[in-house]
């Protein structure tokens, strides 16, 4: 969540981040009156329990009329006590459940607009002229089947749509893929994490998955757990309700999870192959940091992703994500996308966000400041470094060969058994 002194001190702000989201501005103007009539609530009984205290001194000493007098004083003195504190406590409610529904405040160089807003910041590789090669590009699914690697018939057979079994030298491939994402991230300090799947509400809500990513949450109501579409999740509630010296500060994770996801409102888009799926493995950065290295550190998530992509030789482009298509957590957001030539398009393989304190709020994450000084928020941000199906569409069609093989780039090599190819069956 937002910090509420932002709000009071600067609403025009927190205004202008709620229109270039698209979302309901009117909902800052009810934050505020919500808060307003909490903290005025709140005065209201500090001065009525002040006033109760010292009558409740007075009584003692009086006799007669004056006892009887100052103990219906005293009783009313209760009834608006009680009054004033039930006040208290749903304009407390209120403001909370207003304040949860705010997304954090966009950063002000962000691209304002929709989707298709996004501001391409570099290009990296060539996608190859298939053309000039003499060949059609075949496509991730034809080239997964003749290496016996991705099996989607039988998937559907088993679960339905949008799922699929990795078999032969594809499960190998979802291995490598993971092994090699490990060992950079472990290289570069990440400590490795296999993350739980199944998480508790406040840790869902916490991150900020219940808002406008609720739809394509899966939620197991019978237990109350809810399965997460990203490690992000438990990596972000690994710490919640903890405070973390500073000197300890940055501490940044590598969590390798399944993942699910609904695709909600995804009808009819990506059904072919395993491009857009229900459950997939990936491997995610997660860091915790000083307020004041939330950008730098933004930078260096992003540069472990780009450092990722080169070494699979993929062709890609890194945006700006624009302000209407980021996730209520994020402040600013960079993806990494793949081109993949059977679509003509760049597509998103990796993403970076810059989630500053607002969700360290929402989980009661704290820093205290070196020599035992003030404690306050912290900043938490994410990149994906892996996501496997999506990695192995482009890897898969950007890697094809004339006859059907797939080269293997040398940074998955250690991991294939030293193979440079995938062949055919």
């Amino acid at each position: 969540m937002i910090d509420l002194r932002l709000l009071r001190e600067d609403p025009d702000r927190v205004r202008a981040s709620q229109r270039a989201r698209g979302e309901d501005v009117a909902l800052v103007d009810s934050l505020l009156s919500a808060d307003e009539r909490r903290r005025a609530s709140g005065v209201r009984f500090d001065e009525l329990r002040s006033e109760q205290k010292s009558l409740g001194k007075l009584i003692p000493k009086a006799t007669g009329d004056e006892k009887q007098e100052l103990l219906k004083k005293a009783s009313e003195l209760a009834a608006a006590v009680k009054a004033a504190n039930a006040e208290q406590d749903a304009a407390d409610q209120e403001a909370k459940a207003l304040l949860l529904q705010l997304g954090n405040v966009v950063h002000p160089d962000v691209p304002v607009g929709g989707e298709e807003d996004f501001v391409v910041v570099e290009t990296l590789g060539t996608p190859r002229d298939f053309a000039a090669e003499g060949f059609e590009p075949k496509d991730h699914l034809e080239l997964g089947q003749a290496l016996g690697a991705i099996d989607v018939e039988r998937a559907a057979k088993v679960s339905g749509s949008r799922f699929y079994y990795l078999t032969g030298i594809g499960a190998l491939l979802e291995l490598a893929l993971v092994n090699a994402a490990i060992a950079q991230a472990t290289e570069a300090g990440f400590v490795p994490m296999l993350t739980p799947a199944l998480v508790r509400p406040h840790a869902m809500e916490g991150t900020g998955f219940l808002g406008q990513a609720a739809e394509n949450v899966y939620h197991l109501e019978k237990d109350d757990f809810y399965l997460v579409g990203t490690s992000e999740v438990p990596l972000a509630a690994y710490h919640m309700d903890e405070i973390i010296d500073a000197d300890k500060l940055p501490l940044r994770y590598a969590g390798f999870s399944p993942c699910f996801r609904r695709e909600a409102g995804t009808y009819g888009k990506d059904t072919r192959g395993i491009f857009r799926v229900h459950q997939f493995d990936k491997v995610e950065m997660f860091s915790y940091v000083d307020p004041a290295e939330a950008e730098a550190e933004l930078d260096r998530l992003l540069a472990w992703e780009k450092q990722w992509l080169s070494g699979l030789e993929l062709p890609f482009q890194v945006i700006d994500v624009a302000s209407g298509d980021l996730g209520a957590s994020a402040s600013r957001k960079y993806d990494c996308e793949a081109w993949i030539p059977t679509q003509g398009k760049y597509r998103e393989l990796t993403s970076a966000s810059n989630c500053l304190e607002f969700q360290a709020r929402r989980l009661s994450i704290r820093m205290r400041e070196s020599g035992g000084g003030k404690v306050r928020p912290l900043a938490t941000l994410n990149g994906t470094l892996c996501a496997v199906p999506r990695t192995i569409v482009a890897l898969l069609e950007n890697h094809q060969q004339a006859d059907g093989s797939v080269y293997v780039p040398e940074v998955l090599r250690p991991y294939l058994g030293g193979r440079t190819t995938l062949d055919p069956k």
